[in-house]
């Protein structure tokens, strides 16, 4: 065990601040960063040395090591506390609403309208025609009016829609607006908890609302309901499994018969989409996953749906529905509480341009979705032939890519899949090659393979795998070799 006086001699042979900021190997840091910064960076490093020595893990000739790299110590704690943690990658998981990659890419005609935004001052509240306030609503809600026209509603049927933060807070508000103090009625079977622990029950409390339970976990018909309404009742809530499937003895009213009880009763008939389409999703194959359009058509008189989920556009929560009850939540101090800024509508804007212009290829989630398995297929080969060294094998295997986001749990998209395995280095290893590069590249692994699927790789991307993999296979083979 090092000596107190061993130790105060290593404490000795440490700089102070202010010699370190005199030195000339760091002017040029100093110049380039400012004083703050580089003090606190040369304090960083200062402190992990003391705090080694204290803990009996320098000697002396470590410490002179370390002295001797001092001022690259300092830059490298510069480079990480300056740069930004938040950045782009690759996804080549299939997973196309990744959650933890950020869901759905913005389109480019939303990220040029965006910088347009938000570099400038902007109508957001502003009426340009009469001179005086106007409401932010504005700038999407005639464009929601003309999607849902577009998939057979008319004018008079008065269909409006709000913008908060998020699907969350679209429930949050709703709920509070509708049913505060009052009873909501659910199916045992809907009392879903998504990611990061988001659960219907909590939801409701803090919403002020009553949860009704009615039904069992694997049945509950529209009877159930009708017997549970009361003069308590404020509302029926129907909720979308977004992340799973009950299947086998299973039975659940359709939304027609739901809307048909709550008129006779006079109760709104509320239905958390969760992810929620304004497209078709027959057109992928996608039978059992109800899109916003089809739910007001079945008489649900309010719909809350995610943004940046199956619609393709920024991070919101959007309810639309009958203009009385969209009214009365717009007039909730929570409402304004949870609404959203001038960025948030400016991307969800030029989004559902594309929507009206049916230009879904313009939306990079869409995109992803209607790429065929033979698209993939032929880019996963030229991919396969760029990368070419023994230290790894390559071969495309048929796979499935998931919708992600709580969509449609059950459905995938059929693609093609490059795995990659190597005879020296396990996946995992391969994997976290991979997460190394700069943009990192996210890969699944699974049966002790690195599988690739570009239908979430943009195609520009394609090379930059290419690259790493083949700067990989080189790399793990000089290191065997010296290992050897």
């Amino acid at each position: 065990m090092m000596s107190l006086s061993s130790r105060s001699q290593l404490y000795r042979k440490l700089p102070s601040i202010d010699e370190l900021m005199r030195s000339p190997a760091l002017a040029a840091l100093l110049e380039r960063e400012g004083q703050p910064a580089v003090a606190d960076a040369i304090r960083f490093v200062l402190a992990s040395l003391r705090d080694q020595i204290a803990a009996g893990n320098l000697e002396t000739e470590a410490i002179d090591i370390e002295l001797g790299g001092l001022e690259h110590a300092v830059r490298r704690r510069l480079r990480d506390c300056l740069s930004f943690s938040l950045r782009p990658l690759v996804n080549a998981t299939g997973v196309i609403l990744h959650t933890n990659l950020g869901r759905a890419p913005i389109a480019a005609a939303a990220l040029e309208h965006l910088r347009h935004i938000a570099g400038q001052y902007s109508n957001l509240e502003f009426d340009i025609d009469r001179g005086q306030r106007g409401e932010r609503e504005v700038h999407v809600e005639r464009l929601f009016r003309r999607i849902l026209a577009d998939q057979g509603f008319r004018a008079e049927e008065k269909i409006s829609t709000l913008v908060v933060n998020n699907n969350a807070a679209a429930v949050l508000v709703a709920l509070n607006t509708l049913a505060e103090g009052g009873e909501v009625i659910v199916s045992r079977g809907e009392l879903v908890e998504i990611g990061g622990s988001f659960r219907i029950p909590d939801v409701m409390a803090k919403s002020g609302a009553v949860l009704r339970e009615v039904g069992t976990t694997n049945r509950t018909r529209v009877s159930d309901y009708e017997r549970a309404i009361n003069e308590k009742t404020r509302l029926l809530l129907r909720v979308h499994r977004s992340n799973f499937q009950i299947t086998g003895f299973t039975e659940q009213p359709p939304r027609e018969e739901l809307a048909a009880l709550s008129q006779s009763r006079s109760l709104p008939l509320m239905e958390d989409l969760g992810s929620g389409a304004l497209f078709e999703l027959r057109t992928l194959g996608i039978r059992d996953e109800p899109g916003v359009a089809e739910s007001l058509a079945a008489g649900v008189e309010l719909v809350t749906y995610s943004g940046d989920k199956l619609l393709g556009g920024p991070q919101a929560g959007l309810i639309s529905g009958h203009h009385s009850l969209v009214a009365r939540i717009r007039s909730n101090p929570l409402f304004r509480a949870l609404r959203v800024d001038k960025l948030t509508y400016a991307t969800l804007e030029a989004t559902l341009l594309a929507y009206v212009k049916r230009d879904f290829d313009a939306i990079p989630a869409l995109r992803m979705m209607h790429l065929s398995e033979r698209e993939i297929g032929d880019r996963a080969q030229h991919l396969l032939n760029r990368v070419s060294h023994p230290a790894l094998q390559l071969s495309l295997h048929r796979g499935e890519s998931l919708l992600g986001g709580g969509a449609a749990p059950s459905a995938t998209l059929a693609t093609r899949l490059l795995a990659v395995t190597s005879e020296i280095h396990s996946a995992d290893e391969l994997a976290a090659g991979l997460r190394a590069f700069a943009p990192p590249i996210i890969a699944r692994v699974e049966e002790g393979r690195v599988l690739i699927d570009l239908r979430t790789v943009f195609p520009e991307q394609d090379e930059h795998i290419a690259l790493a993999l083949n700067q990989i296979a080189r790399t793990r083979a000089a290191d065997d070799k010296l290992s050897s």
